[in-house]
Formats: C-alpha cells, structure tokens, sequence
C-alpha cells in the first residue's frame, strides 16, 4: 500500500490535469464557434478567448498561436468524427454490409454534419490547399478511413482487384462529401436523413449483387 503522503503529492497533479483538460476543451469549443461566427479568416485567439470566457493569456499558453489553435481545432474536429464512425463500425458486427451502411450512417450523423458543425468543416477544406499544416493533420484521419472502407469492400468483393477496390472505397468516400456539399450550400431545400438515404440508394445500385 502506497504511504498517504505519496497519494496526498499526487492528487494536486491530477486536479491540475483535470483543469487543464477542462480548459483546453473550452477553447477548442469556443473555437468551433468562433469560426462559425466570424469564419476563419477572422477568427483569433481573441475571439476564442471572449466566447470561452477566459483570458487571452490562457489561449497563447495552450495552443500558443492562432495557428497552433486552429490546428488542434481541426484535429478535435476529425477525432470526433473518427470516434463516430469507429464506434459505428464496430457496434455493426461481422457482417461487411452491415458494416459499409453503418459507415455511411455514421457520415450523416449531426455529430458528423450538423449545422453547427458542416460550417466548419468547409471553413477548413477551404483552407487544405494553402495551409500545409492543416493538410498534414487530415491526411492521416482521411487515410484510416479510406483504409477501413477498402478492407470492408475486400469482404464484399474478394474476386476484385486491389485497384478496383481502391477506386470503389473513393466512389463511395466521394457519394459522402457531395451530399454534404449539398447540405451546407443548400441546407434549406436538404436533410441528413434524405442524404443518407439517398446514399444507400447510390450504393446498392453500384453494388447491385452485393446490397440490392
């Protein structure tokens, strides 16, 4: 058994995680709303810090930089949808096609498209092409998620080639971000639960034999 002084040294230490965790989550909040109010452009770690309600000095001690927040800002972003779709997948079961429409699912989700969230989204893939960091940050998330659908499609379509499943895995990942393009310009006339429905339209008549 370990002395009480021991356990009386570490307590402060995870009070202290505990704040910081708390406080780190604030600002990657705030940011999320920051970015909605004011898009990214103007976005700060002013604007941040006021719509969490904390100091600006809190701000630079975390992140540092305007950059360096909004960097993390867009890695929450990709865990949270990562956690989603992972989650889903792996709550479907054995069965590969109950796994793809779980994908699917999982991709219209409000957590993953919602209003307060597609915004964002767009706000940063605006931004890929100019910001090598942001790049960086999305390419390894994007990669896990390609990789997952093409070992779902070698299930499905084990006579195809490695080529042919790549390609059908980025069909399926482009069917995704053209409903969600959708939703964002047009979210008056457009909802989740038509596009993904709509989805799973597209996809049983790409794989007729498979999900018809």
């Amino acid at each position: 058994m370990r002395p009480m002084s021991e356990i009386a040294e570490q307590k402060p230490r995870k009070e202290r995680k505990e704040n910081a965790d708390r406080r780190r989550r604030q600002l990657l909040d705030a940011a999320r709303r920051s970015i909605l109010a004011h898009g990214l452009t103007k976005t700060t770690l002013a604007t941040v810090s006021k719509e969490a309600g904390l100091s600006q000095g809190v701000a630079v001690f975390y992140f540092q930089s305007k950059g360096g927040l909004l960097r993390e800002t867009l890695r929450d972003l990709y865990q949270t949808y990562e956690l989603l779709w992972q989650t889903a997948y792996d709550q479907a079961g054995a069965d590969p096609t109950a796994r793809l429409m779980a994908l699917v699912e999982a991709d219209f989700d409000v957590a993953a498209c919602g209003p307060d969230v597609l915004p964002v989204w767009f706000a940063f893939w605006g931004e890929l092409r100019f910001q090598q960091d942001y790049d960086a940050v999305a390419d390894g998330f994007d990669t896990r998620r390609h990789d997952i659908i093409c070992a779902v499609l070698r299930e499905l379509l084990p006579e195809a080639s490695a080529p042919e499943i790549d390609q059908t895995a980025e069909w399926i990942e482009a069917l995704s971000d053209g409903y969600w393009q959708r939703l964002h310009l047009a979210p008056g006339h457009y909802n989740r639960a038509s596009a993904c429905e709509d989805c799973k339209t597209a996809l049983r008549r790409l794989l007729p034999d498979i999900l018809g």
